[in-house]
């Protein structure tokens, strides 16, 4: 069973109303005793009243009448005192637990009041950081007040954020010049090894070995392609429009469709209307990694099949080696691939799912994978709000 989680606004009334009701419990029994104590004593003022009143009703025969009647007079006031005694104090007592059980419903209702102005500031911090994304870390709380424990709380959520917000730009700054840096010696390696191979003096072996670098190459931009695209989908998204998942799916689709054949690998699709708010480029990104994947890592006459729809956005199934269920976690890390035939494949870099992951993140979305049952593969699913 769930324990019951109650909110710090409810502990700090309950707090408040509790405080008060101990105190005013203490206050309603010192009062009782001092009322108590200051009220006559039964036995001496009914004594001292009765021989009074005896006296002044028989002021000449005080031999005989006196002692009858003064016993008499004296039990009969001590009877009146003692129900007076017990009616002042049952009244009192009453009418305090009355007082205080409306006295307690207001300090809780005040509790409750206190409790909200209090943690008013609190709320603004958790609001704030509930409204943080990596494209507006430009929000701040900027809390006025008192120079208290919570303003100095929100001045220093304020200062992390203005940290953050120099480390991401100091990262987008670094995205962006690698992308220049690292692809243009890859350009010029390759044109480089291209006129070598060119060359029609060329030996077979200069050929070979051009080939080879070419194809080592051709992985590197792979890998630095798909390491860039991660970086910028884990940064999240600058801009947000209307995208036509179905839409991106068909081309992807076509534009796989020479690489299947090779494969022999069939490919189909039910691809019904979606719209989504993202990045077209990194929603293509998404949907050409799920869909080669699935044509990578299948068997001739196997098939894929691709999914548009609501809830989840986009489920891609596909034929292939069988996938313990315990892996399948793993193939979402970078540089991580199955055992077997995935270990060492140079075909691709390791990042496929892991950039997956990343821009259905950055969309406010998930991607999830499961076994593919008997015929192998895997089921992946995408859902995007």
């Amino acid at each position: 069973m769930k324990p019951l989680r109650l909110s710090v606004r409810t502990k700090l009334t309950a707090l408040y109303g509790g405080a008060f009701l101990i105190v005013g419990l203490a206050l309603l029994i010192v009062n009782y005793l001092l009322v108590s104590s200051t009220l006559p004593d039964t036995t001496a003022f009914a004594s001292d009243a009765a021989g009074l009143a005896v006296q002044r009703a028989y002021p000449l025969d005080t031999t005989t009448i006196l002692p009858v009647e003064r016993a008499q007079a004296t039990q009969l006031v001590a009877t009146s005192i003692t129900e007076y005694r017990s009616d002042v104090l049952s009244t009192l007592l009453w009418q305090s637990l009355v007082a205080l059980a409306i006295a307690g419903g207001l300090a809780v209702l005040l509790g409750w009041l206190m409790a909200s102005r209090v943690l008013r500031p609190l709320h603004a911090i958790t609001s704030t950081a509930r409204k943080l994304e990596v494209e507006n870390l430009d929000r701040r709380i900027d809390l006025d007040g008192p120079d208290d424990e919570l303003k100095e709380l929100a001045d220093t959520f304020d200062g992390m954020l203005d940290r953050l917000a120099v480390s991401f730009d100091s990262q987008k700054r670094f995205v962006a010049n690698a992308s220049h840096e690292l692809r243009t010696p890859l350009a010029v390696q390759r044109t480089l090894v291209e006129v070598a191979m060119a060359d029609p003096g060329a030996s077979p072996e200069v050929r070979k070995l051009g080939e080879h670098l070419i194809y080592t190459n051709e992985r590197s931009e792979r890998m630095i392609e798909g390491l860039l695209v991660l970086a910028r989908s884990d940064r999240g998204l600058a801009a947000r429009g209307p995208v036509r998942l179905d839409e991106v799916a068909a081309t992807v689709i076509r534009s796989a469709s020479a690489m299947a054949e090779e494969a022999g690998v069939t490919v189909e699709s039910r691809l019904r209307p979606r719209t989504v708010s993202g990045d077209p480029v990194l929603l293509e990104r998404l949907v050409t990694n799920l869909v080669h994947n699935a044509i990578t890592y299948n068997h001739q006459g196997g098939w894929v099949h691709v999914d548009i729809g609501v809830d989840p956005a986009l489920v891609v199934r596909n034929t292939g080696p069988q996938v313990p269920l315990d892996a399948v976690p793993a193939l979402f890390e970078p540089f991580r691939r199955l055992s077997g035939d995935r270990t060492g494949d140079s075909r691709n870099a390791g990042l496929g799912l892991s950039i997956v992951r990343s821009i259905a993140k950055a969309h406010g979305g998930t991607a999830g994978a499961e076994p593919g049952g008997r015929g192998g593969g895997l089921v992946v699913r995408v859902r995007l709000p």
